[in-house]
């Protein structure tokens, strides 16, 4: 774990949260972590995700909530709502677990989640991603470490044979919940299990490659954040200026990617083609213009027609996948956060172009303005402490720890 670190202090109020779904994985992680923080003088919070998609997760949540809190280990119970059967239903529920478990750790006020990946859920993912055509960056798999806008992700088991997670439990007499989607063969994850399964050369095979990528990734991401650092200008409203002659290509499709609010680059090819043919144009979700009276070169920022639709002005609100939204008060449910657009707040005047100012977000009353932050404009004095902060889903320039303990 020391190299996982730095972790809270001892005895502090802050814990360490551990995603527990109830299976064997998360069980052997939560039984090593329980020790772990005890030896550390650390607490630890245990978070169950009921999705709600078999008529027995509900039980089976309660009962690891149970089996976890029999066991000394503080533990949640976080279920989803909303969740249908259906096209991409893995990828849905990946994001909504995460977003639950995001919004349980800061309720808590822990910055670290501690979550169950093993080796051969390692080995699956370059795989998966070989077969999908990715080059370097996905082959390197999952990161033992990742930061985000609000939590540290680490995967303390990734170097872990599934195999030995299992004989710890029985060492210890501890059981676990199968999930019967794990056996799912309609569902690439299981497909690929049991592929690999049979294969154990082929799963050394990919977990060497990974190993190998992950160190290419991280060599590159120093070069990557030191290019932005010295040729590029973001700013809180979500716009970059760059330099007259752009950028490399990996250093753009990172910027475009952040500026958008996107969790993957965009296509490298299209990339690649505009770095060689600078141009006004669209690509993911983002703008590329002349920089004009801001400067020499170009301006990128977000697509205003790519911005997303209204949702409820609430306290730690995410818009657009870029901007969470800060009150001091609580806001009526009637207020909504959505693009400024076309519209003005009365007496403002700012130095930014239109392009710029019709992404930001606003909050509004049955369409009716009622405050812009970013221009320091409010109707109502009670919105006037309202910030709206830049927090896309993935830096710029974001390292990672791919190398493992």
């Amino acid at each position: 774990m020391a190299p996982l670190g730095p972790w809270p202090p001892s005895g502090g109020s802050a814990p360490v949260a551990v995603a527990a779904s109830g299976g064997a994985d998360s069980a052997a992680l939560a039984w090593l972590a329980a020790r772990w923080t005890v030896r550390r003088r650390l607490r630890l919070l245990a978070l169950v995700v009921d999705h709600g998609l078999r008529p027995a997760s509900a039980a089976e949540a309660a009962a690891t909530c149970d089996a976890l809190r029999g066991s000394g280990i503080s533990a949640r119970l976080l279920r989803l709502d909303g969740l249908a059967l259906g096209p991409a239903l893995p990828e849905r529920a990946r994001i909504a677990r995460y977003e639950a478990l995001a919004e349980a750790c800061a309720a808590a006020g822990a910055v670290d989640l501690l979550l169950g990946h093993h080796a051969d859920d390692q080995a699956e993912t370059v795989l998966m991603r070989e077969r999908a055509g990715s080059r370097t960056d996905g082959l390197a798999g999952m990161a033992h470490l990742v930061e985000t806008d609000r939590l540290r992700l680490l995967r303390p088991l990734l170097g872990v044979a599934p195999s030995r997670l299992r004989l710890t439990l029985a060492a210890a007499a501890t059981g676990w919940i199968e999930d019967p989607s794990n056996r799912d063969q309609r569902l690439q994850r299981p497909r690929l299990r049991r592929e690999l399964a049979a294969a154990p050369a082929q799963t050394a095979r990919l977990l060497v490659a990974s190993r190998r990528h992950g160190i290419d990734r991280m060599e590159r991401q120093v070069v990557l954040a030191a290019t932005l650092a010295a040729s590029v200008e973001l700013y809180p409203e979500g716009y970059a200026l760059l330099p007259p002659e752009l950028l490399p290509p990996e250093a753009l499709a990172a910027l475009i990617r952040t500026v958008g609010g996107a969790p993957y680059q965009p296509p490298r090819g299209a990339v690649e083609r505009l770095c060689w043919q600078p141009r006004p144009c669209t690509l993911a979700g983002t703008r590329l213009l002349r920089a004009g009276r801001l400067g020499p070169g170009w301006l990128l920022l977000r697509e205003a027609a790519a911005a997303a639709p209204a949702v409820p002005a609430r306290q730690g609100a995410l818009w657009d996948r870029r901007y969470r939204l800060h009150a001091p008060t609580l806001l009526p449910n009637v207020f909504e956060v959505s693009a400024l657009g076309r519209d003005r707040p009365p007496g403002t005047v700012s130095p930014l172009p239109a392009s710029v100012l019709a992404p930001l977000p606003a909050i509004r009353r049955r369409g009716a303005l009622l405050a812009v932050p970013h221009l320091g404009w409010a109707a109502d004095p009670a919105l006037a402490e309202v910030e709206f902060r830049l927090q896309p889903p993935v830096p710029a320039a974001a390292p990672g720890l791919f190398t493992g303990a």
